[in-house]
């Protein structure tokens, strides 16, 4: 009889809450498992338990992403303009910035992306499974639905399962939740109502791993139906443009859209003007290379080179370039606490007796009970037996030897050693839920003194253990009896468990980082909002943000979000400063929302379950110590788990970016102004305003000038908060500084027309035109670059105070130089250089007038 078929439909989230019998029936379960034939013919019909791989890009296809940039195939364009027209000079030029610019970036960002490797290395390899009603060691890859499979401590759990049988079985689902604390599975009825299904106790999840006990269960999805194959199909999905990406795009357009109306009025108005068309058609040509600000990919990449060595030495790797921008622009860090405002590992905080004071007692005999039992050591016990002041845990064993123990179980939640005393004497100590264990106990033990157990002491136990459970605290009771009458050869069973004298309390918790108030504040101060996100419950989430200074006024659960359409997120996700309950998909919506306000995004963290918000997210940042997929999914990775380290990041981000926009004003308005008078001098002159060769010549003069850019200071003002792109400032900026550049051209051409007789002398007015152009451009340099005065308030770096004055000096040489006749040049007059001088300080004073005047009225 044929086997029916699981519906491929299904989700884990479908089957959390089913009957088991429903599914048994669904998915045609055998007792004894599924025949060889059947499990064939269903790898057949489903596929292998494997998950959804991304290729990793190809060379070519890595270089062909890299040049299809609008201002590389721009560049490119004119460069294969000029090469057709004889203008080699132009074409090599070009083909040199966009070589740089492209290779560059190309070395920086190659690396294979290997995101579904890094998946499938989480899971084991084999898997026990009962396959025609013999237990047999099978390839995780063939599991298909319907298999029966035993888990025992140690191992990885392949598929979604869900659990027929299980004792003591206790699951670490770290790797998908980033939480610390294993979670106990049963079979039954799941005892989840919302919607975070790790919190589901009867199922188990592909790519978790069996700390303690055993258990029976049948696999109900496999592969991509997998949770962790829903994981990694948001991991495998394309990049989405980031805020960096997009900003130089909109910068690109903005050039394009100016060199499209530009070029065209030059061309026209000299050919219609001089009816000589090949001439006015080269000059357009150079035009068009002047306006474009092809040291663009050049200057971008070497800042974002420069920034990521800096970074690196401050242990922040970045792993994609653009992110650095993105992460100086970053206002908003969304991150998990385990392990960033947290140590991320449980400790012992507090040992109280029943009346709620510090005891060391407490302390010893919790030692006691933790380093005698033989059966596996919890991060509790653990947390016990590091513990900073046991002091006297050695002489504490001396004194006692082991007789017995009664191991932990499920049911009871506890687990007992009998010990013996040098006297003879021996003493259980049991520690375990202290619901329960209150219920044992006749006897309450205060200040040393013994006395019988009221129901009021029991009343205020419970109700001392809530208060801690509200602060955060994970709270395990201590007691035990002392029994003269045992006998010679003792064993010891549950029934033993009773007439106990209640000691007291074992807190723990997983501490605030004594650096995390410092570093929310230092972030606080350069204008990064912090959001939690978190699978933990709100009760110690809550407790954790106070003790660091997060406000928990509000706090929206996933069971709140998975209620909400998108719109609807992004309408109050401003309002939340901690989320709590949270499943991956509830984390990579609310970094989206946050992104459709208008926010640069951060996020950070070290799990599977990370991974999707980590990859939507405009920066992604994790740790070295984060799961691999977490680390393949960031753009930055920080070699030390602390918001001081990323707080670092940020200000390195918001120089590198600084540094980037001061060339893109620069360069932007600059040439924007001089083909402004371009197009003006070539509306009333007999002849052309400048030689191809000359525009050209200024150019790369110009661009070279601006290269130890990426070497200059930037005023502390700029670092104090996020700095995005603002296209529309931009533009204002070119419009308002470009003319003042174009006005003092105007005088220039003024002064050579009536004082130098340049009407008549072409020679003269290009080689005046060219000096002032040089001079003016070098000077900007210094006056944009800062929104201080510049000089005085605020000085470049001393590379770049060089290059732009050696370009300056050597514009003028190339006036008198032996190159000076093949470049059009003739040897100005003195008298020029006197005009030029005041020109310059005109210049200098009006611009810095505009530009605080611009930043005053258009400062974010």
């Amino acid at each position: 009889m044929q086997v029916p078929l699981i519906k491929r439909s299904n989700t884990t989230d479908d089957i959390i809450n089913k009957p088991l019998e429903e599914i048994q029936r669904q998915i045609g379960y055998l007792p004894g498992g599924l025949s060889t034939d059947v499990a064939h013919y269903r790898l057949d019909k489903y596929g292998f338990n494997e998950i959804t791989s991304e290729k990793p890009l190809s060379p070519w296809l890595r270089l062909w992403r890299n040049l299809k940039n609008p201002l590389v195939i721009l560049l490119g364009i004119l460069g294969v303009v000029s090469m057709m027209t004889g203008d080699i000079r132009s074409m090599i030029l070009i083909f040199i910035m966009v070589i740089l610019g492209v290779v560059l970036r190309y070395v920086q960002e190659m690396r294979a992306d290997k995101a579904a490797d890094k998946l499938k290395a989480l899971v084991s390899t084999h898997a026990t499974v009962c396959r025609d009603g013999q237990e047999q060691e099978v390839p995780m890859k063939m599991l298909v639905p319907g298999d029966i499979i035993r888990l025992g401590a140690g191992d990885m759990v392949p598929a979604d399962v869900r659990i027929l049988f299980a004792k003591d079985l206790f699951l670490n689902q770290a790797v998908l939740t980033g939480e610390s604390m294993p979670i106990e599975k049963s079979s039954g009825e799941c005892l989840v109502v919302d919607a975070n299904r790790s919190d589901a106790t009867n199922i188990c999840f592909m790519g978790s791993n069996v700390e303690s006990g055993t258990g029976t269960a049948v696999v109900v999805n496999t592969g991509d139906k997998t949770t962790l194959g829903s994981l990694a199909t948001h991991i495998t999905s394309q990049e989405e443009p980031t805020s960096f990406d997009k900003g130089i795009n909109s910068f690109t357009w903005l050039m394009i859209r100016f060199i499209l109306v530009m070029v065209p009025a030059v061309f026209l108005i000299n050919g219609l003007g001089r009816h000589n068309w090949l001439e006015a058609f080269l000059f357009a040509l150079a035009v068009a290379v002047g306006l474009t600000p092809e040291m663009l990919p050049m200057i971008v990449t070497v800042n974002l080179s420069k920034g990521a060595l800096a970074m690196s030495r401050k242990k922040v790797i970045v792993k994609r370039l653009n992110a650095i921008q993105n992460f100086g622009a970053m206002d908003v860090l969304c991150t998990d606490k385990t392990g960033t405002l947290t140590e991320g590992r449980i400790v012992l905080e507090q040992y109280l007796d029943v009346a709620g004071n510090p005891s060391q007692k407490v302390l010893d005999f919790g030692y006691l009970n933790s380093y005698h039992h033989t059966g596996l050591k919890n991060l509790m016990d653990e947390a016990i037996l590091d513990h900073e002041e046991l002091h006297t845990a050695l002489n504490i064993r001396e004194q006692f030897r082991k007789i017995d123990e009664i191991p932990f179980d499920f049911a009871r939640k506890r687990m007992s050693v009998v010990l013996e005393d040098k006297s003879g004497l021996n003493m259980l100590i049991c520690k375990g839920a202290v619901e329960g264990l209150v219920e044992l106990c006749s006897f309450v033990e205060v200040n040393g003194t013994v006395t019988g157990m009221l129901p009021e002491h029991r009343k205020q136990s419970l109700e001392r253990i809530a208060q801690l459970n509200a602060q955060g605290f994970r709270v395990v009771g201590l007691a035990y009896k002392l029994m003269p009458d045992a006998p010679d050869t003792p064993v010891y069973t549950v029934k033993d468990e009773s007439g106990l004298v209640l000691l007291g309390l074992l807190l723990f918790l997983d501490p605030p980082k004594a650096s995390a108030v410092n570093a929310l504040s230092r972030l606080a101060a350069l204008k990064v909002d912090v959001k939690i996100l978190t699978g933990d419950n709100e009760i110690i989430t809550t407790c954790i943000c106070k003790k660091v200074g997060i406000s928990t006024d509000h706090i929206l659960l996933g069971s709140q979000v998975e209620k909400m359409d998108d719109n609807a997120l992004a309408a109050v996700v401003m309002n939340y400063n901690i989320f709590a309950r949270l499943i991956p998909v509830h984390k990579q919506r609310i970094v989206k929302a946050l992104q459709n306000k208008g926010h640069v995004t951060g996020f950070m963290g070290d799990g599977i379950n990370d991974a999707p918000a980590l990859k939507a997210a405009d920066v992604g940042i994790s740790v070295n110590s984060a799961v691999d997929i977490a680390k393949e999914s960031s753009d930055i990775i920080l070699l030390e788990n602390s918001l001081l380290v990323l707080e670092q990041g940020v200000s390195e981000g918001r120089r590198v970016f600084g540094n980037i926009i001061k060339y893109i004003r620069m360069a932007a308005s600059s040439n924007f102004g001089n083909m402004l008078s371009v197009v003006g001098a070539s509306a009333f002159l007999p002849f052309l305003p400048m030689l191809p060769i000359q525009v050209l010549t200024n150019n790369l003069l110009y661009d070279f000038s601006q290269t130890t850019i990426p070497t200059d200071n930037v005023d502390t003002d700029w670092l104090i908060k996020p700095r995005k792109w603002r296209i529309a400032d931009i533009r204002r900026f070119i419009l308002f500084i470009g003319p003042v550049s174009s006005f003092f051209d105007y005088l220039t051409f003024f002064i050579l027309w009536h004082f130098f007789n340049a009407w008549h002398n072409p020679a003269i007015f290009h080689t005046g035109w060219f000096v002032e152009s040089i001079f003016t451009q070098s000077l900007i340099i210094h006056v944009i670059r800062t929104n201080k005065i510049p000089f005085i308030q605020s000085r470049a770096s001393w590379p770049l105070i060089i290059t732009s004055v050696s370009i300056a000096i050597i514009g003028a040489w190339l006036t008198v130089s032996p190159l000076a006749p093949a470049l059009g040049f003739v040897r100005l007059p003195f008298s020029f250089w006197l005009w030029l001088t005041g020109i310059l300080m005109a210049y200098l004073i009006l611009t810095q007038i505009i530009k605080n005047w611009f930043n005053k009225k258009y400062s974010d």
